[in-house]
């Protein structure tokens, strides 16, 4: 194991680049006409996201953006791109959750250690749509409902911009953490074709005992092509194959004789189908075309808990015991169409976007024991689908005032479509005749949707914005920005944002930003609904999962959400000179109001809270709450050095880093009817948005080149994170540990590509879990860690390009 020292992390960390608002994709004419990504962290690199200004670079912005070429996200084992961007991008975290039903399969990322759904995503600068899954078990990022990056592949991307700042002035809700724009690839020539192949070969060593791993190969196969037509029209074609074998870092099993694993606890099974084009071209000699489509099928088997050797078991069928297998399918869609030309001097920009997401579940291998011995062995359990519509009009100028100011205004429209969809009764109720008395019902593992469950809702929200960029002096640069937002269920917000740069000199340069943010509640946590049936002293009582405005969610005092509010400071430098440049940008987040997920609120608690559920049959229920509010404090830092020599070839050294600090400051102690109220927030929420994420994360990279060769070596050190219990003695620690990614590869600019790596060179685990916290052996390893749990992975790449 190898362990950064804490003052090389605290430099690494101060160390990230910005990102500013993202404008629209560039005109096809200047796209690139090769098949080969560039590495995208030259100083010069060209920026769009964060500043409407034409021409800005990643060091000459006002706030702090990350570019990542599409190149540096595919120089590693794994292709998806939630665990690539995670590798390379400092603020970036990736936790791979086990045993967390839905969000086995879609796994949410995370900026500055803030919630998943606090980070903007958009696609060529047009918003992302979000996942229709709500994430409501015990992992990071419980309660949002974020947008699944690994819809969209690697291959299908130039780059990606990182804009680490709050930008709610310049894009609208959700990006108080800051925005990840995918500018995907266009180009009118070239093509490549690729097939990575890699396994395991790792020693588990859990705390009962250890074996050894070789196996559980993943296979991905990638193509794309450039197409050209007319004078500057371009059709961009990507396609990308997976099926990855599941990995299991269970423990083995105290209950049972010998012992033995019988659980399944890593990464699922995942079987997936993407496809992207992109395609732009000019209509006049003012106006072009251009627009996306993409679509991917994924077919995700995670495992629930195992179910033991019973009578019960035997009565279902499974006289030793089962392992449920819960069966997400994901069909996503994103698509755009844009207009773009000038008219009366200003520049213009008309896109409509779509995009939906539908997530089918079904329970296998498993056994509703209500049923007995008639019972199912596989489930329909309904669907989750959401959609979104977003219409958008941008229009930019410049004008010789100061030495230039740059005016953009706007206005985008947005419906938002949020639907559940209940599955075949054997997957939540009881059999017509002849239940099995005091069984519970619904399929073991993962429950069906009930019709107590559908619901059906939209709203409507609609956005005006300023932004004004002016170059005062040489030197000195301003901007400032408003918007105000209406949404349909909520009403009216507003939110502003100024920036500031000073160059003292061509190599040192000082920039700070002051911005207000806000998210608007998601369709998913207003209306999210997972009530179950179960019989108590032979009579049903319902339990579960209610909307805060439900008749249930008011009685124990919900309210209408409302929208999470921030207030964002940052301030930082630019050094630079020769082939060395360093951003250091330090900043504060203050959250309020923010929405969480409450715990269950028993009838058991007290009686006025058994009378307040009596009307309505129900023994206890949890909604989502406003109130909550955190302070996020930290330092963002990136060192580039690029060496270019004649004999040795070239070399690019980069540190980066991140140190995050989060502080819940308010928790929620009483409901609208209800004060006090049973515990709102246990000790395991609040502590896992403090500490759920790491403290410090550095990353140090040497990237050689050699005419046809070239290597990369990359460490990545990880700070503590706390998985944590409801006591601290419960508390499941990943301890301070460093990763280490080695690849050496051949390849022409077009010709055969070959690449062989390893990830994890030294076969490094989070600290394992100990046996008091893991009375069932399933929990291996604490899947909060933001490196996984799955050890060494050996791969190889080859490829040809035209």
């Amino acid at each position: 194991m190898i362990i950064i020292p804490h003052a090389l992390a605290a430099a690494a960390s101060l160390m990230a680049p910005t990102v500013q608002e993202a404008a629209p994709q560039q005109p096809a004419e200047a796209a690139p006409t090769a098949g080969a990504a560039t590495v995208a962290d030259e100083g010069d690199d060209i920026i769009v996201t964060g500043t409407r200004v034409e021409g800005r670079t990643r060091l000459d912005s006002a706030s702090p953006v990350d570019v990542l070429s599409g190149a540096s996200l595919q120089r590693q084992g794994m292709t998806e791109l939630g665990t690539a961007l995670s590798a390379v991008a400092p603020s970036i975290t990736f936790p791979r959750p086990s045993a967390t039903d839905g969000t086995d399969a879609i796994r949410p990322a995370t900026l500055r250690g803030l919630s998943p759904d606090q980070t903007l995503v958009l696609i060529n600068g047009v918003r992302g749509h979000t996942s229709a899954l709500l994430n409501t078990n015990g992992s990071v990022g419980r309660g949002s409902a974020a947008v699944d990056l690994n819809t969209i592949p690697t291959v299908a991307l130039d780059r990606i911009e990182v804009l680490r700042d709050g930008a709610s002035a310049q894009y609208g809700s959700d990006a108080i953490a800051g925005v990840v724009n995918l500018r995907l690839r266009q180009a009118r020539s070239g093509g490549g074709a690729q097939v990575n192949y890699g396994f395991y070969n790792t020693d588990v060593d859990t705390a009962r005992g250890s074996r050894d791993v070789t196996g559980e190969h993943s296979v991905t196969a990638s193509l794309w092509q450039g197409i050209g037509f007319g004078q500057d029209g371009y059709i961009t074609v990507s396609g990308e194959y997976l099926n990855r074998q599941p990995t299991n870092r269970a423990d083995f099993d105290p209950r049972v004789t010998p012992t033995r694993v019988t659980g399944r606890f890593g990464d699922p099974k995942v079987e997936q189908y993407t496809g992207f084009i992109n395609a732009g071209t000019s209509l006049t000699d003012t106006w072009s075309l251009y627009g996306w489509v993409g679509y991917q099928d994924r077919d995700t088997r995670g495992a629930a808990f195992p179910r033991l050797a019973s009578a019960t078991t035997a009565l279902a069928g499974y006289p030793n015991g089962f392992l449920p297998i819960i069966n997400t399918k994901s069909k996503d869609l994103n698509s755009a169409l844009g207009l773009r030309g000038a008219v009366a001097g200003f520049d213009v920009d008309l896109n409509v976007s779509y995009g939906r997401n539908k997530i089918d579940f079904r329970t296998l291998n498993s056994a509703n024991y209500a049923f007995g011995a008639a019972t199912p062995k596989q489930f329909d359990d309904g669907s989750l689908i959401y959609d979104q519509y977003v219409a958008g009009l941008d229009v930019t100028r410049k004008f010789d005032v100061f030495q230039s100011l740059n005016v953009a205004f706007g206005i985008e429209g947005r419906r938002e479509g949020f639907k559940i969809e209940a599955g075949e009764p054997a997957s939540y109720g009881y059999p017509a005749t002849g239940a099995v008395a005091g069984a519970a019902p619904g399929a073991q593992g993962f429950g069906g949707f009930s019709p107590l469950n559908q619901i059906e809702r939209s709203r409507r929200s609609g956005s005006v914005y300023l932004d004004l960029d002016a170059q005062i002096t040489d030197k000195l640069l301003l901007g400032i920005a408003g918007r105000g937002e209406h949404y349909s269920d909520f009403g009216t917000t507003g939110t502003g944002k100024i920036s500031a740069r000073y160059d003292f000199a061509p190599w040192f340069a000082l920039r700070a930003t002051a911005s207000t943010g806000f998210r608007a509640p998601a369709l998913q946590q207003q209306f999210f609904t997972s009530i179950a049936s179960v019989i108590q002293n032979g009579l049903p009582i319902l339990t579960g999962t209610f909307p805060s405005t439900s008749a249930v969610g008011a009685a124990l005092g919900g309210l209408p959400l409302e929208p999470e509010r921030s207030t964002n400071l940052s301030a930082g430098a630019v050094l630079r000179f020769g082939g060395f440049d360093l951003t250091v940008d330090a900043y504060r987040i203050r959250i309020r109001d923010q929405i969480g997920l409450s715990e269950n609120i028993q009838a058991s608690f007290s009686p006025q809270v058994a009378a307040i559920l009596a009307p309505f049959n129900v023994s206890a229920g949890r909604f989502f709450i406003n109130g909550l509010a955190s302070t996020t404090k930290g330092i963002d830092a990136v060192a580039h050095y690029r060496l270019r020599t004649d004999a040795a070839g070239a070399f690019d050294f980069t540190i980066a880093g991140n140190i995050n600090d989060v502080n819940v400051t308010r928790v929620p102690t009483s409901t609208a009817t209800i004060n006090p109220a049973p515990v709102l927030f246990a000790r395991s929420r609040i502590l896992t948005l403090e500490d759920g994420t790491p403290p410090q994360k550095v990353t140090g990279t040497i990237d050689w080149s050699l005419d046809e060769l070239g290597a990369l070596a990359r460490v990545t050190y990880y700070g503590d994170v706390n998985q944590p219990g409801t006591t601290p003695a419960a508390d499941i620690h990943t301890g301070r540990k460093a990763i280490t990614d080695l690849e050496l590869r051949y390849g022409a600019f077009k010709g055969g590509q070959i690449g062989l790596g390893v990830s994890n060179l030294f076969d490094v685990y989070p600290d394992r879990t100990i046996p008091a916290n893991n009375t069932t052996g399933v929990v291996g390893f604490p899947y909060y860690s933001p490196f996984g749990f799955n050890g060494r992975y050996l791969y190889a790449r080859i490829g040809l390009n035209w």
